[in-house]
C-alpha cells in the first residue's frame, strides 16, 4: 500500500471517528422533557439478574430478589412520568428449562411483590394483569396474580402488565388455533382474518402496541417476546444489570424515546 493512500484512509478514518463520536455525544446529551412526548407503553426486558450475582459471588436467587426492587422503582418512575402501560417480562416459556430450585423461586416472586407492594399499588391507582398462559403455574402464583387483577381491575391509571410463562411463538400459535377453530366451526371464513382478528387473539387483547423496548444487561435481542406488537417499537438497549436499573436509567431511556423520529414505514 502506498504512503498516499495509507494516509488517505487513515483520514478517512479519523473522520468516520469524530462522526462516531459526535453522534455518541449527542446521544449522551439527549435531555428528558416531561412537557415532550412520553410514550404510552412501555415494554422491558429484565435481563442480567444472574450475572449480577454472580459477580458479587451471590448465588443467582439473590440477583431476582434484587431485581424485584428494581421492579418496584421502575413502576413508581413509570407512574409519576405518566407512561400509561408498563410491560415487565418476568418469565418466559423457555425459562422453565433453568434449574429447579431457581424456577422454584422465582415463581415465588409474584406473591412476594404483591404481598408487601398491592397497597401502594391500588393507592396509586395502578391496574395489573398478567399475560401468558396460566396452564403450569404454581396456584400459589397464580391465585396471587388473579387476586391483584381482582383488587385493581378498576383502577384507571397505570396498567402494570406481568408477562409470566409467556412466550412470542407460542402466543402466536394460541392465536392461530383459536382462529382455525372459528373457521372450522363456519364462524369466520380466512377472507375476514386481518390484523385485528390475530391482536384480538393474543394474549394482550386490548393492550396497545409497545412504543418503546428497553432491554438490560447488554443482551442485544428480544427473546421470543411480543413478536407481533414490536413490529414499530423503538429499542432501547442498556449494558446495566437489572438489579442495578434505575430511575436515571429508566428517565435516560424515555429521554432517547422523545429525540427519535418514528415513522412506521413512512418518509
Amino acid at each position: 500500500m502506498s504512503i498516499s493512500l495509507f494516509l488517505g484512509e487513515t483520514c478517512m478514518l479519523e473522520r468516520l471517528g469524530k462522526m462516531f463520536s459526535g453522534r455518541q455525544e449527542e446521544h449522551k446529551s439527549n435531555a428528558f422533557d416531561q412537557a415532550g412526548v412520553i410514550p404510552h407503553h412501555v415494554a422491558v426486558i429484565m435481563d442480567g439478574n444472574g450475572r449480577w450475582a454472580k459477580r458479587r459471588n451471590l448465588p443467582r436467587v439473590a440477583g431476582h430478589h434484587q431485581g424485584m426492587k428494581t421492579v418496584k422503582d421502575v413502576v413508581k418512575a413509570a407512574d409519576e412520568i405518566g407512561v400509561g402501560v408498563l410491560t415487565m417480562y418476568a418469565f418466559s416459556t423457555e425459562n422453565w428449562k433453568r434449574p429447579k430450585d431457581e424456577v422454584e423461586f422465582l415463581m415465588k416472586l409474584p406473591q412476594e411483590f404483591l404481598s408487601t407492594e398491592l397497597v401502594e399499588l391500588v393507592e396509586r391507582n395502578v391496574r395489573i394483569r398478567m399475560i401468558g398462559s396460566r396452564e403450569g403455574l404454581p396456584s400459589h402464583t397464580l391465585n396471587a396474580l388473579i387476586e391483584a387483577e381482582e383488587k385493581t381491575k378498576n383502577n384507571t391509571g397505570l396498567q402494570l402488565n406481568f408477562a409470566l410463562n409467556y412466550g412470542g411463538r407460542d402466543e402466536i400459535l394460541k392465536a392461530t388455533k383459536e382462529i382455525a377453530q372459528l373457521i372450522a366451526q363456519g364462524k369466520l371464513t380466512p377472507e375476514q382474518i386481518d390484523e385485528e382478528t390475530i391482536a384480538s387473539h393474543l394474549y394482550t387483547q386490548g393492550i396497545p402496541e409497545p412504543d418503546l423496548l428497553i432491554r438490560t444487561s447488554g443482551e442485544i435481542r428480544i427473546s421470543n417476546f411480543m413478536l407481533w406488537q414490536l413490529a414499530y417499537t423503538e429499542f432501547w438497549f442498556t449494558d446495566v444489570y437489572w438489579p442495578d436499573f434505575s430511575r436515571e436509567h429508566f428517565i435516560q431511556a424515555i429521554a432517547e424515546y422523545q429525540g427519535r423520529a418514528r415513522r412506521y414505514g413512512a418518509v
